[in-house]
């Protein structure tokens, strides 16, 4: 059963209001708008609060769409350089500075991030308020209580664990304001140390069972991968994140208590019929063809399909496109391993400056076969649509290079049933966003066992990952589903002499097996290496025929390791917030 999001939340509440209009109160009229505590200390009641916090996951509501989306696409991948805005240079003009590094606190973008995590968590704390309201008047029961507070508690974690992400900077002591449902607004800073309470909330939730019976809820693996992040992040305990990490590994579940493991395909992990297979230990739930008008779908999303309307998938709006250096990290030795410190000497030749009728040959070097499910280029079969034909496909390549994304895009046989019909396009789709697969918890156990100079210092993680990368019958194929498309070369390393080779190529690895997936630039602050790789990246993207129309100026300096605190927030907050540099 998948759990209903936020069109459901308001069919549940609208039934409360009215549960009791035949009882001979009628004449007891509550107010438009209002919920009052009879109503909410309920089972029911509870229920829908909690619901509504978990619709928040996707960073979405009638207020916030692209601009806040959890998906990462903006703030970790734009931003962590693995793709660029895409699209053109005035649509929108807001997400400019977040890839030139040049934001402002002043900038829209960043209050409506601000808002909508906020919002999250004063979600979780209704909840946690009407639990306990519940469980007073024996309305519910004391495991019942249990189950929704851990749950609350849970999500009001990790919404504050990405609030730190974005905006705390331990070197100035400025952090974010923790928000509980005991919290007096009138006092509230961010000069709080507020790690302990984020480990508090997380830990609360590895009390949950394995089974939610559900899978939009958290249970007490993907509490524990939240955890094991938050302590690696905030605090660099990776001793303590190792234990979480291996016990998810070696027999953790999604919450509907699916044993998790590694697909056997690397791209049936983004195929829509997949989104809650065996590598999700936690994805999402969009939905769509419900009543909501797409907002249950990809809404956060949307824009990031090819523009070739009515021939290609979304037919609108070619944002969020790869970076060369993205590309080029794919390429391989003669071993079938990456190159980690030398994979620009050597570009992946693309069309740019042809038209789709142009001849055109195809980079004949080695690869590793994740490219083709990461990036559509030119001349590679792009899921079922056909090959991708190039800059017709592109909006505009002079401004943000040759490159579409593809990790999120539906099947033209997934068309109309994994998609909205009768909207402006048919972006909106059921393809919930991964926020934990097991891949993920594989690479950060193999980067806490390097760091604690443990077991094989995370050979046998990584390997297990490339090995599943390394099955030809993953591999993307040509129109016969034989050939394969491009000439795909991937092995195992044969061992990690030392902490340093390990962590290396660890890190490159995270690169290679979740780019596009929302996590890029949280990995490079939890290494420090925010400033130094992003300067290198950002040195050669500007040497691409496109660089400098996007980047132009752009320098990478450490005031870029988070983002400004939204001045109007502490405007709001009457100087009470202070800003973070």
């Amino acid at each position: 059963m998948v759990l209903p999001r936020r069109f459901a939340v308001r069919i549940v509440l609208v039934s409360l209001l009215f549960m009791n209009a035949c009882s001979e109160d009628f004449l007891e009229i509550t107010p438009n708008g209002v919920l009052d505590n009879a109503v909410l200390a309920t089972y029911e009641g509870v229920d829908a609060l909690l619901i509504g916090a978990y619709s928040m996951l996707d960073g979405v509501s009638q207020s916030y769409a692209w601009e806040s989306a959890t998906s990462g696409w903006v703030y970790a991948c734009i931003r962590g350089m693995e793709s660029n805005k895409g699209t053109d240079s005035g649509d929108p003009p807001d997400i400019n500075p977040i890839q030139t590094f040049s934001e402002t606190s002043t900038m829209p973008y960043l209050n409506v991030k601000w808002r909508a995590i906020y919002e999250s968590i004063s979600r979780c704390n209704s909840a946690v308020v009407s639990a306990r309201m519940a469980f007073e008047s024996g309305t519910i029961t004391e495991d019942q209580n249990n189950s929704f507070t851990r749950q609350a508690r849970a999500l009001r974690g990790f919404y504050h664990f990405e609030a730190w992400r974005l905006w705390a900077d331990m070197n100035s002591n400025r952090f974010v304001p923790y928000v509980d449902e005991d919290t007096d607004f009138f006092t509230l800073t961010n000069t709080e140390d507020i790690r302990d309470r984020i480990i508090d909330d997380l830990s609360e939730g590895t009390k949950l069972p394995l089974n939610m019976n559900q899978v939009g809820r958290f249970n007490r693996s993907v509490s524990q991968v939240f955890l094991a992040k938050a302590y690696m992040q905030m605090y660099g305990n990776y001793e303590a994140a190792l234990t979480l990490l291996t016990e998810v590994a070696e027999s953790g579940t999604n919450p509907a208590g699916q044993k998790a493991g590694l697909e056997a395909r690397y791209g049936d992990i983004f195929d829509i019929e997949f989104r809650n297979g065996i590598e999700s230990i936690y994805t999402v739930q969009y939905s769509v063809n419900d009543g909501s008008g797409g907002i249950n779908g990809s809404w956060g999303e949307v824009l990031n399909f090819p523009y070739k309307t009515g021939e290609s998938p979304g037919g609108c709006c070619s944002f969020f496109q790869p970076t060369q250096d993205f590309v080029n990290s794919f390429r391989t030795d003669s071993d079938g391993l990456p190159y980690p410190d030398s994979y620009n000497e050597e570009i992946v030749s693309s069309d740019i400056g042809l038209k789709p009728q142009d001849p055109f040959t195809e980079y004949a070097g080695r690869l590793d076969p994740r490219l083709d499910w990461s990036v559509g280029r030119r001349g590679i079969p792009y899921w079922d649509w056909g090959e991708h034909t190039g800059a017709d496909w592109i909006r505009d390549p002079s401004y943000a290079g040759p490159y579409s994304p593809k990790k999120q895009v539906y099947k033209r046989s997934q068309e109309g049933i994994y998609t909205e019909v009768g909207t402006w396009t048919s972006g909106y789709t059921a393809n919930g966003y991964r926020m934990i697969r097991y891949a993920d918890v594989l690479l950060l156990k193999a980067e806490c066992e390097a760091q604690t100079r443990s077991d094989d210092l995370g050979l046998g993680e990584v390997n297990a990952v490339r090995t599943r990368a390394s099955n030809p019958n993953g591999f993307v194929k040509e129109a016969d589903e034989v050939t394969p498309a491009a000439n795909y070369v991937i092995g195992p390393y044969p061992v990690f002499p030392d902490e340093q080779f390990a962590l290396k190529a660890i890190k490159f690895e995270r690169k290679l097996e979740m780019g596009q997936e929302g996590h890029r630039y949280y990995d490079l602050q939890r290494w420090g290496d925010v400033v130094t790789e992003l300067s290198r990246i950002l040195s050669f993207e500007k040497s691409m025929p496109w660089g400098n129309l996007i980047y132009g100026r752009a320098i990478v300096g450490p005031e870029d390791v988070n983002f400004p605190i939204p001045q109007r927030q502490i405007d709001l907050h009457q100087g009470r917030l202070v800003q973070n540099r």
